[in-house]
């Protein structure tokens, strides 16, 4: 934007100079054409006044002297013709050229004559001009004074060098003030700018200085500041609602499934066991949901740290950690050899809750026999991790509403989750700069893809490992999907 103000300042300012320059460039060189022309028109009225005996008698005279000195100290050819357009008398350079006969007819028809009317740099021929020779009112003859227009074209060359060094130096000015002008009045849309995608890439304390600039554009940036203030106040006091309301639902739901619990030996009726049943189940199902609540809400809240992981061994941690479920449910499930540590920079936990919640889901929908491949590599200049299954996998609409808070796909609807696992997963890679990605596996299942930017050295120096702990029987942290 500061170019396009730059480019429409400086060409105002160069049609201006154009405007102003242009005439008098013109001005200047007819001003020049026009002194030279009337001295020459003085030097020939003297000669006419000079030649009247040598036209009547014969006899040159004194004018033969007078256009010889006058050729020798100037250097200009002059001539003295009579009426029949013959010459009388002539200085030594004399020559006739362009413009001499035009110029004879007016002077012989009575009139003065002088030509061109401006010199210009790029035109060639001598200025031309030519007096009458009267006696009583009879024209006798004429005088033709040839000057050499090169002294001309000089000095009107140098005083239109001139004015292009002066315009060169107003374009030069225009640039820098236009430079600091758009620079003063576009510094806060700029600053706006870059602190709205600060904003927008996590960092909500990001704020633009409200008094730089024009009165708007501050009144602007104060306006911005306020609305960011308030967004993010929003955004602060529902985060802390949702964890607090999880946190302080616990309880009372806690004390509510132990009443449930109490329920069991009095019921004898087997259709009174079965409800009973299923209310510890729906019980259970809330708790999981006030849980990954939680887990979300606190995941929003870490958005803006960053900590460099070791991706391998976090992943053979979390492998390590759900082996005993997976066994359980007959699952197969592998790490894919890797090429020595992966380092990445991630939010506090990113990689262990995402693969908790992928690895969750692979194992939960792959049934018995399945199988579920974790793999760690290098890729796109940073850390991709994939956990692969050989479950029933998504359709492509499926996969494009995964992340929604709360949606389950129609036909698992009576499958343990909260419907959170894939958004949290989705907050703590957009957080982390990442990317999550899903699609079908072949020839079915589904590959759930993680890419996590990699750190630099020195944060690759202060690297976090995690060892793995195959004695854990479950993962600490469970996020259900």
């Amino acid at each position: 934007m500061r170019r396009r103000l730059v480019i429409s300042y400086l060409l105002l300012m160069v049609l201006v100079l154009i405007a102003l320059e242009t005439p008098l460039a013109a001005t200047l060189a007819t001003r020049e054409t026009d002194l030279v022309r009337a001295d020459r028109l003085a030097d020939a009225t003297r000669f006419a006044s000079l030649a009247g005996p040598a036209l009547r008698g014969g006899v040159p005279g004194p004018i033969d002297g007078e256009l010889s000195s006058y050729d020798e100290l100037y250097g200009i050819g002059a001539a003295v013709v009579d009426r029949d357009r013959r010459t009388v008398v002539a200085s030594r350079s004399w020559a006739s050229g362009p413009g001499t006969e035009s110029a004879l007819d007016n002077a012989l028809s009575g009139q003065q004559f002088s030509a061109p009317g401006s010199v210009w740099p790029w035109a060639d021929g001598p200025v031309v001009v030519a007096v009458p020779i009267n006696d009583g009112g009879e024209v006798l003859g004429a005088v033709v004074i040839t000057t050499p227009a090169a002294g001309v074209r000089r000095t009107v060359t140098a005083w239109w060098l001139l004015l292009a060094a002066i315009g060169i130096v107003a374009v030069l000015a225009c640039v820098l003030t236009a430079f600091g002008l758009a620079g003063w009045v576009l510094r806060p849309v700029t600053e706006l700018d870059a602190v709205t995608l600060e904003i927008a890439e996590g960092d909500r304390g990001a704020r633009v200085q409200h008094r730089l600039g024009p009165p708007e554009l501050r009144r602007l940036a104060a306006s911005f500041n306020n609305m960011a203030d308030v967004v993010s106040d929003v955004m602060d006091r529902q985060r802390a609602f949702v964890a607090h309301a999880s946190h302080q639902l616990r309880n009372p739901l806690t004390a509510l499934r132990l009443r449930v619990e109490e329920l069991g030996p009095s019921l004898t009726d087997p259709q009174g066991r079965a409800e009973h049943r299923l209310a510890l189940e729906e019980t259970d199902r809330l708790a999981l949901v006030l849980d990954a609540l939680l887990t979300l809400a606190r995941a929003e809240r870490e958005e803006n740290q960053r900590v460099t992981v070791n991706a391998s061994a976090v992943a053979a941690s979390r492998v390590a950690a759900w082996q005993p479920l997976a066994r359980h449910r007959s699952v197969t499930l592998r790490l894919a050899p890797a090429d020595g540590p992966a380092y990445a920079r991630t939010v506090p936990t990113a990689i262990d809750q995402a693969l908790d919640a992928l690895i969750d889901n692979a194992v939960k929908f792959s049934g018995a026999g399945g199988e579920v491949t974790v793999s760690v590599r290098h890729a796109d200049g940073g850390i991709a991790l994939k956990v692969r299954d050989t479950g029933p996998g998504m359709t492509p609409d499926q996969i494009d509403r995964a992340t929604e808070r709360f949606w389950r796909a129609p036909e698992v609807q009576n499958v343990d989750g909260a419907g959170l696992g894939l958004t949290i997963v989705a907050v703590l890679v957009d957080a982390s700069d990442g990317r999550l990605t899903m699609r079908p596996g072949e020839p079915h299942g589904l590959v759930a893809g993680l890419w996590f930017p990699a750190p630099g050295p020195a944060d690759a120096a202060g690297a976090t490992s995690p060892a793995p702990d195959p004695t854990r029987a479950l993962p600490p942290t469970r996020v259900a999907g």
